[in-house]
């Protein structure tokens, strides 16, 4: 078994999972972590959207001591509305309060999420790499460099392929995935926004699809917003004020949305996994390996979880607990539940909630007063939306 020093991985891919997953695999004491992408690192730092981040992120960044560089740059919020506009579009009277009060592990961060930029999260973790003596950075990389056939993977211990949804290294491997494409599309746009009320988060249900308000400190709120797919080009390409005009209509009356800070961007939804988690010493991680509705900001959670997970294996393989040709299907092993689950439950959210079913109605009202009732139910349903449906295994 090669000591630690000696273990080496390439990590395909350097958006925000694959950036962790090259940091976890140097924390957990691995000798050499190659990071490829084709981007420059312009284009990494370039996108204009925000991720909700959870308890269970929180942990993975702590153990990766990345927690305190980050946390500054993120917005916390304390309080998580979940409200169905399907009977009354116009009022949240019904919401349910999610709070600290409700997560199921106290925490010293008084905080049910936070809210962050790509561009700070990006640029703490590429600022990590670059400190990071164990990590060569390989950016503006051919495609044909990403190819499995352009690495000898006989002196590779472990390849990662955090590529993405369209992943070059999924399809050379010639792993299959099962998919489905939602009719909705999702727009996000960065607006200064009254009533959204200090360090809250919504969730709203509305017939056309979920919206999400994500506060990124003082009014200004990240919207991302589900609809028809003709419907969000619409928006897309239509002026600020009258997007602006749009929104306001499509949100209930305690929200007024004052100005656009960063315009209508829209990309396709769908629900996607991969027949297989790794293949030979190949491992998926992320959106190379699955995707879901961005419905309860899931979406990055469920890939960092990824490497969580990759990180505790590593750190067994050097340690000698675990032969690194074991780690592949070890950690496809441990991901399947968790994945599955996570999948199956936001697909479930946007089929029980965006419809206009008058059956499911009564339904959707008894499932909300028993949130609102229920303490326990809270905790539980607040307990899997930021700690995953299942454990994670320890280093």
């Amino acid at each position: 078994m090669p000591r630690a020093s000696e273990l080496t991985a390439v990590v395909r891919g350097c958006g925000p999972t694959g950036a962790l997953a090259a940091l976890a695999l140097a924390e957990a004491g691995w000798g050499l972590i190659t990071l490829q992408d084709p981007s420059p690192r312009q284009a990494l730092l370039r996108r204009h959207r925000a991720y909700a981040f959870t308890h269970s992120s929180r942990r993975l960044l702590l153990n990766l001591q990345l927690w305190q560089a980050l946390s500054p740059r993120l917005e916390p919020f304390e309080q998580l509305q979940l409200a169905d506009l399907g009977a009354d579009p116009g009022s949240t009277a019904a919401a349910v309060p999610f709070t600290t009060a409700d997560l199921s592990r106290r925490s010293s961060d008084p905080a049910v999420g936070w809210i962050g930029q790509h561009q700070d999260v990006m640029a703490v973790l590429l600022a990590a790499i670059d400190q990071h003596p164990r990590i060569r950075l390989e950016l503006g990389a051919t495609p044909a460099a990403l190819e499995p056939g352009a690495v000898d993977n006989g002196s590779i211990d472990l390849v990662v392929a955090a590529d993405g949804p369209e992943s070059p290294t999924r399809q050379a491997l010639g792993i299959r995935q099962w998919q489905w494409t939602y009719q909705q599309r999702c727009l996000t746009a960065q607006i200064r926004l009254r009533g959204a009320g200090a360090q809250q988060a919504w969730e709203l249900f509305r017939p056309e699809g979920p919206m999400a308000l994500l506060p990124l400190g003082g009014q200004q709120v990240q919207v991302v917003w589900s609809a028809g797919a003709a419907r969000c080009r619409q928006l897309e390409g239509i002026g600020s004020d009258a997007f602006l005009d749009r929104l306001a209509g499509a949100l209930p009356d305690r929200f007024q949305p004052d100005a656009l800070a960063v315009p209508p961007q829209t990309f396709a939804v769908g629900l996607a996994l991969a027949r297989r988690l790794q293949a030979g010493n190949t491992v998926l991680v992320g959106e190379s390996a699955h995707r879901c509705h961005p419905v309860g900001g899931q979406g990055l959670n469920l890939c960092w979880r990824d490497v969580a997970v990759l990180h505790a294996l590593a750190r067994r393989v050097s340690q000698g607990r675990l032969p690194a040709t074991a780690l592949p299907r070890r950690y496809a092993r441990a991901r399947w539940v968790d994945v599955l689950l996570t999948l199956a439950a936001t697909d479930l959210l946007v089929r029980l909630f965006s419809n206009r079913a008058a059956l499911l109605l009564p339904l959707r009202r008894l499932a909300l007063a028993s949130l609102r009732q229920m303490p326990v139910l809270r905790r539980l349903s607040l307990g899997v939306m930021t700690d995953g449906p299942c454990p994670l295994p320890r280093g």
